[in-house]
């Protein structure tokens, strides 16, 4: 399960340090290539919940499977791809993999190991791989793509993939499922829509372009129609995609969202990184990789030190602490960019986001499958992992294009998309006081 979880979590960002080099392949500006990027996790984050009820419905076994067959595939056509257009039908389909996989895995852990300090100790290795694999996502792409080609970062996953599904067939017990029931699609497809409109709106309100005036304003609307949409239909929906028992759920309901709030700035940090080493300082692909490094070092460090303190303090003290080690790195950010600093001066921030990630979203993953039973882990696994990634990736489009855009004029882009996050920080403070949750 660790494994499947690093290389998801590593085609997150395996691509940012590639970009350049596929966009010189391909024949692609800029703003198209952000689909590479946002198109997976948008995608992936808003299907995570659908394919949370389908390893409920008809097995985590059978649908955990099918979900990392789809990804290992995904990942072979977009290393092969000959197209720009088919690669980004391949990282949808890498996104779809990993919707319909991850929560079936996340489950079968949370099933595995009781509440208490088995449950958050087996959590914290799982958080601590997605973390690792996160980070090293730059790592990789820089190492691969100077040495070998930007094909490779795909390429590279597809035998550990196979190994995980031999894995899964010798090692992970079936179960009888649950039964089968009407699926909500339009659910589905709503809740992935809104957030994929929203982006569109923001990047190319942020690119300034004349030639279609009309797209940003009317994309931006039908986010906001899609997200209205999707509550009437859940609210409707005879098996909506996240069943209103759900919300009874005060705790859980409160983490998911301080979830998404923190993992927004987290996104932004990873962005923010790649955009001052390679724009601002000219740093090569190798370089701008290896400079990530003491984030990943600093990640194991922390993923060490986190299962103790979560028993010793609790998941609330814990989230709080992530929170306020997150402020402090955007303020680093900021900092080291007005100055012009070179790249070394951000690796306190790198450390400081380790930090942050370490302890905010561990605490928070306790807390949001704290109670769960065999009929609803799958579906709180999957709302989770949705809110980390649609917060991610909202957060990528809200703080990264609203501080970057044209319209701020003389505005320093890295200070105003610090400030950004760091108000959304100060909302996931307030929302993480509320929860009230036993030391683990």
């Amino acid at each position: 399960m660790a494994m499947l979880q690093f290389f998801i979590a590593v085609d997150v960002t395996v691509v940012n340090v590639a970009l350049p080099s596929i966009g010189s392949d391909f024949d692609v500006e800029g703003h198209a290539l952000t689909w590479v990027v946002v198109g997976y996790t948008i995608t992936g984050g808003g299907l995570l919940m659908l394919g949370g009820r389908l390893g409920d419905m008809l097995g985590r076994r059978r649908i955990l499977l099918l979900g990392t067959a789809l990804f290992g595939g995904a990942s072979l056509l977009a290393g092969l791809a000959p197209s720009f257009g088919l690669l980004v039908a391949a990282r949808l389909l890498q996104g779809a993999g990993e919707a319909i996989a991850l929560p079936a895995a996340m489950a079968v852990i949370v099933l595995m190991f009781p509440e208490g300090p088995r449950r958050s100790r087996a959590l914290s290795v799982w958080a601590a791989v997605a973390s690792c694999g996160l980070v090293l996502g730059f790592v990789v792409s820089g190492v691969i793509t100077q040495l070998f080609g930007w094909r490779w970062i795909f390429l590279v996953s597809v035998p550990f993939i196979l190994v995980v599904l031999v894995a899964v067939i010798f090692l992970v017990p079936g179960e009888r499922p649950a039964g089968r029931g009407p699926l909500d699609l339009p659910g589905a497809l709503l809740l992935t829509a809104a957030p994929l409109l929203l982006t569109l709106g923001v990047v190319e309100a942020g690119e300034g372009s004349g030639a279609l005036p009309w797209l940003p304003p009317v994309a931006m609307a039908g986010a906001v129609a899609a997200g209205v949409l999707f509550v009437r239909v859940e609210r409707r929906s005879p098996d909506p995609l996240v069943p209103l028992r759900f919300f009874r759920n005060r705790p859980r309901v409160l983490a998911n969202l301080a979830t998404a709030l923190l993992s927004a700035a987290l996104s932004t940090s990873f962005l923010l990184f790649t955009y001052y080493l390679q724009d601002r300082l000219s740093v090569g692909p190798l370089q701008a990789g290896l400079t990530m490094l003491p984030l990943a070092v600093s990640l194991i460090v922390v993923s060490v030190l986190v299962p103790r303190l979560l028993e010793r303090w609790g998941a609330q003290v814990c989230v709080l602490t992530g929170i306020g080690f997150t402020v402090l790195a955007m303020a680093a950010i900021a900092l080291v960019s007005h100055l012009g600093a070179p790249a070394p001066a951000m690796v306190p921030a790198m450390m400081l986001i380790a930090a942050g990630m370490g302890f905010g979203i561990v605490g928070l993953q306790y807390v949001a499958v704290t109670g769960v039973t065999e009929d609803d882990a799958g579906i709180a696994s999957g709302v989770q992992r949705a809110a980390d990634q649609l917060g991610g990736s909202t957060g990528i489009t809200l703080y990264v294009g609203i501080g970057f855009a044209p319209a701020l004029g003389g505005v320093e882009p890295f200070l105003a998309s610090s400030l950004l996050a760091v108000a959304g920080l100060v909302a996931a403070g307030f929302v993480a006081r509320r929860i009230s949750v036993p030391a683990g």
